[in-house]
């Protein structure tokens, strides 16, 4: 007989994303004991799920999927009513492209402005469930503004470390929710370096991208909503802004969790997957196309796109993973091609998308005219954030 504590989570264990060795569920974690990789939460799908047991239709944010979500007791779940975000048909830009199909699942819509609302949710809650008294994050931005957020929700400490250059919205959001903020020259990687050294006592829970499990948890979440949004149906290619890589991971792992669970139609074929990445900071493209042997020693340049300058991201073989798998490829965005994305989504579409929802549409553009997508496919788009809080990277730049 099933306990409470199964009926409400299906968690089973964690999983080395090298080599596959088990870690316990039950304890904080951060990376695998055996390979320094990330961990992967693993659930028990027998006996099977149906899709009418385990969604709660009533539920509409990213909880609505807890069964298949690893917080062990409602009691610990910190939420603002993330997730649950809309998918828009841009019809206009379709239009003026001669495309089937085109849509826009608009993340820029969470709380906190962005993506990083489901994730970092997830994490804090976990954070709290496993005793933890505060929270520290190297950010680029909106993670750390949504790091803030819940952790004032859960009351614990929070500690943000993110570039000087970053824009001031973010930084004062973060000083809002009583963070505790640090400004670092350079970028996310030498804000990784200042966590370090804040931390070195291990007295925070390290929420950086990937180094502990349960962020990839909350982001996987955008891939059940797409399928259930558009009736269990998936898209033809599904472009991604990656800079660490948590969405596009995520996003893969639901739809690999749900072939398994047969919440799919039989046989039914999941999207190749497009990282797109900024011309001043693509790692990812780099190793992809051969360029270099791997992201350890890459130097990106800062862009409009905050959240892609990543150099150095710790899920660089799980994304080159995802594009194997899907037959997907990676692009790269110039910061005046974003500018452009922008205007055309804000003036044809109403909407202001962050740079990196930009990033994403031209890089469909790029695609298409490539020949590499085809104008008859259904193409699905991540707008990961409100273009509100770029202000400073683009005030003056987009007129025209």
């Amino acid at each position: 007989m099933l306990t409470s504590i199964e009926l409400i989570s299906r968690l089973h264990e964690l999983h080395c994303s090298v080599c596959g060795q088990p870690h316990t569920a039950y304890l904080l974690q951060t990376v695998s004991e055996c390979h320094a990789a990330p961990l992967e939460a693993v659930y028990d799908q027998r006996p099977r799920l149906t899709r009418a047991a385990a969604i709660n239709v009533h539920d509409a944010s990213m909880w609505r999927y807890r069964a298949m979500l690893p917080l062990l007791d409602d009691e610990n779940k910190v939420t603002l009513g993330e997730g649950f975000t809309p998918i828009l048909p841009l019809r206009q830009l379709a239009g003026r492209y001669n495309l089937r199909e085109l849509l826009l699942k608009d993340e820029g819509q969470n709380p906190t402005g962005s993506f990083k609302a489901r994730g970092l949710s997830m994490a804090v809650s976990k954070a709290k469930e496993l005793g933890s008294t505060g929270c520290i994050i190297p950010t680029a931005g909106n993670a750390g503004v949504a790091m803030a957020a819940y952790c004032a929700r859960a009351g614990l400490r929070a500690v943000v470390v993110m570039p000087r250059h970053t824009p001031t919205a973010f930084r004062e959001e973060c000083y809002w929710y009583g963070a505790e903020v640090h400004l670092v020259d350079g970028l996310i990687n030498d804000c990784a370096a200042r966590v370090r050294e804040l931390n070195s006592r291990n007295e925070l829970l390290d929420v950086s991208t990937l180094k502990e499990p349960y962020r990839l948890e909350g982001k996987k979440t955008m891939g059940y909503e797409l399928a259930e949004q558009l009736d269990w149906q998936l898209p033809d290619v599904l472009l991604y802004p990656a800079g660490g890589g948590t969405g596009l991971i995520g996003i893969w792992k639901a739809f690999r969790e749900m072939q398994v669970l047969v919440w799919l139609p039989e046989n039914a074929k999941l999207p190749r997957m497009v990282a797109v990445q900024a011309e001043n900071c693509q790692p990812l493209a780099d190793t992809y196309f051969g360029r270099q042997a791997n992201c350890a020693a890459y130097v990106g340049q800062p862009t409009i796109a905050n959240g892609l300058a990543v150099p150095r991201p710790l899920g660089e073989q799980m994304m080159l993973r995802v594009l194997r798998e899907s037959g997907g490829t990676v692009v790269s965005i110039s910061d005046e091609d974003m500018l452009e994305g922008m205007r055309e989504l804000g003036q044809l579409e109403g909407l202001f998308v962050a740079p990196e929802g930009a990033a994403v549409w031209m890089a469909a553009r790029h695609l298409l005219t490539a020949g590499t997508i085809s104008p008859d496919e259904q193409i699905l788009l991540l707008n990961t954030g409100s273009g509100q809080k770029y202000l400073d990277n683009v005030l003056g730049r987009a007129r025209g």
